[in-house]
This record gives C-alpha cells, sequence and structure tokens, in this order.
C-alpha cells in the first residue's frame, strides 16, 4: 500500500468535515435565487422632467443598465432588473436583509460636479442675506460641524463624466475617503483648474450637496482627486460603488416597495426538488447494479463528492436558482463519468490476469489522461465563462467549476483509496461488472458521407428555423413583453392556475406572488399573447367575480444586451480555448476535428430548440453552456484510445485504428450519456414546466453529443489526416 496512504484518508476526512461545517445548516449558508425564496421588489420612478425633450428616448433603458452595474457591485446574487411601462424602473432583489441600504444605492443620481468657490466678500454677503447673485449658489457643507456655507460657481469646472474609477481610502486621521481618478482628458481640465486657481478652494458636490470645499494647495497633474465628509466606511464603500457605476441620466424615486414570492412558485419548486431526488436516485441505482461491488465503491465517492459541492458553494457565498439545483443534480450524472472511464479500464486489465493492486494501478493510470482532458476541456470553458460572462453567466461558471474540481477529486483520489484498503485486505478481490458490448465490430466510418448529408440537413433545417422564428425564439427575458396583475379575493391553487395559463396557450409565462400573503395578488409576465386571456384563466381557477385585473403594463427584458453579447462571446472563446488546449494534448487535425463537432452539437441543439417552438431564456442559455462544456468529452475518450492505438498500430491505415478505437470505447461512451440522459429525463418528466426546457435542451444536446464524436469529429479526423 502507498506509504502516504494514511495521509490520504486524513486529508479526505478534514475536507469532509470543513465542507459539513461549512455548509451546515444547508439552508442558512447557501443564498437563495428570487426563483426560490422571493425577496424585495422596488419600483423606481424616473423624472421626465428633468431630461430634455430630445434626450428621453432611451433614457429609461439606461437608468435600468446602471442600476443593475450597481446592483451587481453591491454583491446582489441573480437580481432582476427590467423597465416598466415609458418611466419606471423594476428591481427585484433576492435575500436583502438592508433594504434602506438596497435603495440608496438603486436611487442615488450619482451626480458629480466640480465647482470653483467664490471668495469675494461682497456676493458673500449678499447670499447670507437672501439674495444669491445671478451665476452662483449658496449650499452648506455636508457634515461640517459649523454648518459653513459657501458661494458656488453655478457652472462646474469638471463632471463625474470624465471619472474612471473610484475606490475607499483613509486620510492621515484614519477618516474614510472617496478616492477619485480621472481619464486623460479630465485629468488635463483638471490640472489645468487647480493651476489657475492655486489658493483657492474647489468644492466637491454630487447631487447638488457639497461635500467638501478643500484649498487647492498646489497644481495635481496627475488626475487624482477625493472626497471627504466624516464617512462611515460603509458610506464611503457606497458612494464609490455608485460612482463606479455611472450617473444616473435622470433623477430617480422610490414610489413602491413590496416583498414578492418565490418566482416559480411552491408547486414548481416541489417538482423540481422531486425531479432532482430521482435524478440522483437513478444514478445511485444504476451504478451498483451495473458494475456490481465497484458501483458502491462509485457511489460513496458520490457522497463525498456532493458534501464538497454544498460546503464549497456555501464558502464562496454561490447563489442557488432551480436550474441551479437542475445543474447540481446534472453533475451527479457527470460526476460518475470518470468513474466509468477507470471501471471499463479496471475490466480490460481483470482480462489479462493480473492482481487486484495490479488492476487498480493499471485502470486508474490508463483512464487518467482521458479524465485530465476532458475536465480540463470543460474547466476551460467555465473559466472563459467566468472571464467574459456577467451576473447568472458568472454565477453558473462558479458552480461548474466547483463541480468539475469536487468530481476529479472524489472519482481519482477518494475512490482509489477505498479500493487500495479492500484491495490489501484482499488481494485476491475480483472485479465483476456486467458487460455492455463483447468485443463489437463496427464498421462506423464507412457510412460516414451519409452522416454528412445527415448533419448539414439537420444544421441547415434548424438555422432556417431559428431565423425565420426570430424575437418569436425568445423569452420575456430577453425581448421584454406584458405584464398582468391579478388580485384574488381569496388565497388561490397556485398549480392549477399555472395550468390554466398553459391551457391559454401562453408558451413562456412566469408566475409570482406579490405583495403581502394577505392580498393574494400575483403578476404574470409572458414575452407574447392575449393579455385578456390571464383573467380567462384566472376565472377558470377562482370563478367569476373572485378576482380582479389590476393592471395591465409593458415590461422590458431582464438581460441586457451587452450581457447576451457577453454570453455569446464566452462560448467563442470556450471553443478557440479548446481548441489551443486539444492541440497541445493531441494534434491540431484531431484538435479542429473535436471542434468542429463542438460546433456542431451547438448548432444542432439551438437549431431542434427552435424547430420545438420554445422560447430561449437564462435556464437555456445555461444548458447550452453545459453542453459545450461536456459534449466533447466523448470524443475525448475516444481520441485518447486512438492516441493510444496509433503508437501500437503504426502500419495499420488510421481510418482502421480509428474504427477499432470506436468500438473499444462504445461501451464507456454510451454509459457515460446514459448518466447524464437518466438525470436530465428525470428533470424533463418530473421537474414541472419551471425546468422542462433546460431538460429538454440538455437531452438534445447530450444524444447528439454521442453521435457527434463518431459520425463528425472522429470522421473529420479520418478525412483531415488523409491529406497529409
Amino acid at each position: 500500500m502507498d506509504k502516504n496512504y494514511k495521509w490520504k484518508v486524513l486529508l479526505i476526512i478534514g475536507l469532509v468535515v470543513f465542507s459539513i461545517w461549512k455548509a451546515y445548516p444547508l439552508d442558512q449558508k447557501i443564498n437563495l435565487g428570487l426563483d426560490l425564496q422571493g425577496g424585495v421588489q422596488l419600483l423606481l420612478q424616473v423624472d421626465m422632467d428633468k431630461v430634455p425633450e430630445e434626450a428621453r428616448k432611451d433614457v429609461t433603458a439606461r437608468v435600468a443598465e446602471i442600476i443593475r452595474n450597481r446592483i451587481d457591485e453591491f454583491g446582489v446574487k441573480e437580481p432582476e432588473i427590467t423597465t416598466q411601462g415609458k418611466n419606471q424602473v423594476v428591481v427585484k432583489l433576492p435575500g436583502v436583509t438592508d433594504r434602506e441600504r438596497a435603495k440608496e444605492i438603486a436611487g442615488k443620481a450619482a451626480h458629480l460636479e466640480f465647482k470653483i468657490v467664490s471668495e469675494d466678500v461682497d456676493l458673500i454677503q449678499k447670499a447670507d442675506a437672501g439674495t444669491v447673485p445671478e451665476g452662483f449658489e449658496y449650499k452648506k457643507v455636508k457634515g461640517s460641524s459649523n454648518e459653513e456655507m459657501v458661494l458656488l460657481s453655478a457652472l462646474p469646472v469638471l463632471t463625474g463624466e470624465h471619472l474612471t474609477t473610484a475606490s475607499v481610502g483613509f486620510d492621515q486621521y484614519g477618516s474614510a475617503i472617496v478616492q477619485l481618478t480621472l481619464d486623460r482628458e479630465g485629468g488635463k481640465i483638471f490640472d489645468k483648474v487647480t493651476f489657475q486657481n492655486i489658493g483657492k478652494r474647489l468644492a466637491i458636490v454630487m447631487d447638488g450637496q457639497v461635500y467638501s470645499a478643500p484649498v487647492i494647495r498646489d497644481r495635481i497633474p496627475n488626475g487624482k482627486a477625493q472626497i471627504s465628509g466624516n464617512f462611515k466606511a460603509a458610506e464611503a464603500s457606497d458612494l464609490a460603488l455608485v460612482l463606479r457605476a455611472g450617473a444616473l441620466p435622470a433623477p430617480v424615486s422610490v414610489v413602491e416597495e413590496r416583498t414578492i414570492g418565490p418566482s416559480l412558485g411552491k408547486d414548481s419548486i416541489e417538482s423540481g426538488i422531486r425531479a432532482a431526488l430521482f435524478g440522483v436516485l437513478f444514478v445511485v441505482v444504476f451504478m451498483p447494479v451495473y458494475y456490481l461491488f465497484c458501483g458502491w465503491v462509485a457511489n460513496l465517492g458520490l457522497v463525498v463528492y456532493m458534501i464538497i459541492v454544498a460546503g464549497s458553494m456555501a464558502a464562496f457565498g454561490s447563489t442557488l436558482t432551480l436550474p441551479g439545483i437542475a445543474g447540481f443534480i446534472l453533475s451527479v450524472g457527470m460526476a460518475v463519468d470518470a468513474n466509468i472511464l477507470i471501471f471499463e479500464r479496471m475490466r480490460e486489465e481483470s482480462a489479462t490476469g493480473k492482481t487486484a493492486r495490479a488492476v487498480i494501478s493499471a485502470g486508474y493510470h490508463r483512464a487518467l489522461s482521458a479524465i485530465l482532458d476532458s475536465n480540463v476541456t470543460t474547466l476551460i470553458t467555465s473559466v472563459l465563462l467566468f472571464i467574459f460572462g456577467t451576473g447568472p453567466i458568472q454565477g453558473f461558471a462558479v458552480t461548474l467549476s466547483i463541480g468539475i474540481v469536487a468530481s476529479m477529486f472524489s472519482s481519482i483520489f477518494v475512490t482509489r483509496v477505498i479500493f487500495d484498503y479492500l484491495a490489501k485486505k484482499n488481494p485476491d478481490m475480483k472485479f465483476n461488472m456486467l458487460h455492455l458490448f463483447s468485443k463489437p465490430n463496427i464498421a462506423f466510418l464507412r457510412k460516414r458521407r451519409w452522416a454528412y448529408v445527415f448533419s448539414a440537413a439537420c444544421l441547415a433545417l434548424g438555422i432556417f428555423a431559428f431565423t425565420m422564428r426570430g424575437a418569436q425564439n425568445y423569452g420575456v427575458e430577453f425581448t421584454g413583453g406584458t405584464l398582468v396583475q391579478v388580485g384574488f379575493k381569496k388565497d388561490v391553487d397556485q398549480s392549477k392556475f399555472r395550468n390554466e395559463l398553459a391551457e391559454q396557450g401562453f408558451k413562456a409565462f412566469t408566475l409570482q406572488r406579490f405583495g403581502d400573503a394577505n392580498l393574494h395578488q400575483y403578476i404574470v409576465k409572458m414575452a407574447e399573447g392575449n393579455p385578456s386571456k390571464v383573467g380567462v384563466a384566472a376565472e377558470a381557477t377562482v370563478g367569476k367575480g373572485a378576482f380582479e385585473i389590476q393592471k395591465v403594463d409593458q415590461v422590458g427584458p431582464s438581460v441586457s444586451g451587452s450581457l447576451r453579447d457577453k454570453a455569446l462571446w464566452a462560448i467563442i472563446w470556450s471553443w478557440l480555448g479548446i481548441l489551443i488546449y486539444l492541440a497541445w494534448r493531441f494534434e491540431w487535425k484531431l484538435a479542429a476535428a473535436a471542434v468542429v463537432g463542438l460546433v456542431h452539437d451547438t448548432i444542432f441543439t439551438v437549431g431542434f430548440y427552435a424547430l420545438s417552438g420554445r422560447e430561449i431564456n437564462l435556464a437555456t442559455i445555461a444548458a447550452i453552456l453545459t453542453i459545450i462544456g461536456y459534449s466533447v468529452n466523448d470524443t475525448i475518450i475516444t481520441f485518447d484510445r486512438i492516441r493510444d492505438n496509433v503508437k501500437l498500430m503504426r502500419k495499420t491505415p488510421f481510418a482502421e485504428v480509428v474504427d477499432l478505437s470506436i468500438n473499444q470505447t462504445l461501451s464507456r461512451t454510451v454509459l457515460t450519456v446514459l448518466t447524464v440522459l437518466l438525470t436530465s429525463l428525470s428533470l424533463f418528466f418530473f421537474g414541472g414546466s419551471a425546468i422542462a426546457d433546460f431538460a429538454f435542451i440538455l437531452i438534445i444536446g447530450f444524444a447528439v453529443g454521442t453521435y457527434s464524436s463518431i459520425f463528425v469529429s472522429s470522421a473529420f479526423a479520418v478525412a483531415w489526416k488523409a491529406h497529409k
């Protein structure tokens, strides 16, 4: 046995204990998203009277974007920010405890100005007497102990539009200040202003309030400034935050504050949890049924995996949504993939008559390269998603990365420690397993041209469907739509109301409880459809006269255009990152063939999704990103065997080597996709309408990924290798 065996055991125990400590109690350590726990909703009114007529067109949308940036920096995970009507912004924040601070950050205009203070005694006396001279303002300095008043020039010498960064600092007395850095043009203006006004005072004004008015002692050429005003550290931090995010183009005011319930409703949450339990059960039962005793070892590793993931999510402060739960359960299926690769290799080694310890050692060693390559490519995707993504995309990337690292640790490290212990206790132990295929010999690549035709036709059809549907491809999160507020006289069966809405032809909508529980109010949002049919659904649910349509309004998208663009770039960069890594691990022709399969899977899946008439929402975006990270895994398994066989069969035609490799890895290819399909099918059939689209796109993606690893990536590798 390994001399470091005891240290390995201690590491596993220590990590499990640490994870349990971090995660317990789970309901208090894991942040829940709006869909699971609800939160607070702020309705902000944009004051259009302060905006010139010609500049009013997109003011509300710009206000929403700036508030979104502020809330992201505030640290609230998975907020929902939309426009409503022509001059309102709705801000939904999950799990916010400091509501007043959230309102201050969302509503502060943050209009920064630098103004010269007049020292003219006559003008100051007139202002003090109540007659402020034309072209000047007479204001109190915030926080001054003697209520000092200063006379300012009405026109600023510099504004916050030249601000690049704002951060918290401390002066020589330990008081919090806000440090400002200006852009190049702003630095030149500030240099000129300070040079020409040495000895005078320069007031720093934000939203019409004078925060400080220091004397200019010397020329300041580096574009640096600071705001002081007897701040507490938290106040300085919030002020720096709103300055970094930018000033609002118009003043806003909070006109309504409401508590909102989970956007999915109790019925959808219960369905999602039920589907999650079924998904885990499928995998836990499948492994010992097929791999017998080895399957029980894999399940022990799976328990460790789930504990580590829960502890890591709690430690990182991750936000959990229902798609996140679905993704976690899906990762359970993905986590056993490495065990399947190891067990299949152990089966081959056991057939040669090796001892138990030799079988274990060779099985783990020979499967390691495929495990590392497949997980590193997925990790590349998640890292690039975090770098180029924002908001929900970054949250998904963090969860995905945690799952990858935890699954590698549990499958490679934890199960190996268990097997080493068992082999020491019983050197003659056997590794009995069921066998899906017994030495298959299928000429897969002989019909590859038919596969080219099939793929080309499917891709063309999918692209055509996606193009023709246009904006109909996207749900209300991307396009905006209609909001209908319904008030019931008594409590309503939310599940029944949801089903009645579906009966009225609403393909994709959100149903959310609104306001205090005793008001029985709900909000329905849909991208398209007749709003009057919401009333028909309400009547079918509670009867005539037992409800009231309180409001119908237009809402903007909750997913900004910049987030959508960043997600697209993250996908493109993930393709490039995988290409570079696989070119280094294999060779550029095999790497290019793998990425062609990856692009094929993405386009095929999105096209088929469009053909089904479903709408893309944030959950389906997460599913597409999952496919990108996962579908290349089957290709890597095959290419890893091709790499081994090429060394042993140097004189055999490359096409025959590829066909042989596909047949040799056929069992593990089918079994790895089977585990994720089992969990995806569980989500689809038992998860309810809230995650049905998420599961649907995964089922299509995983199925086509298995097909493409053989008939696209492997076929392209043969075609390109034939051209020297």
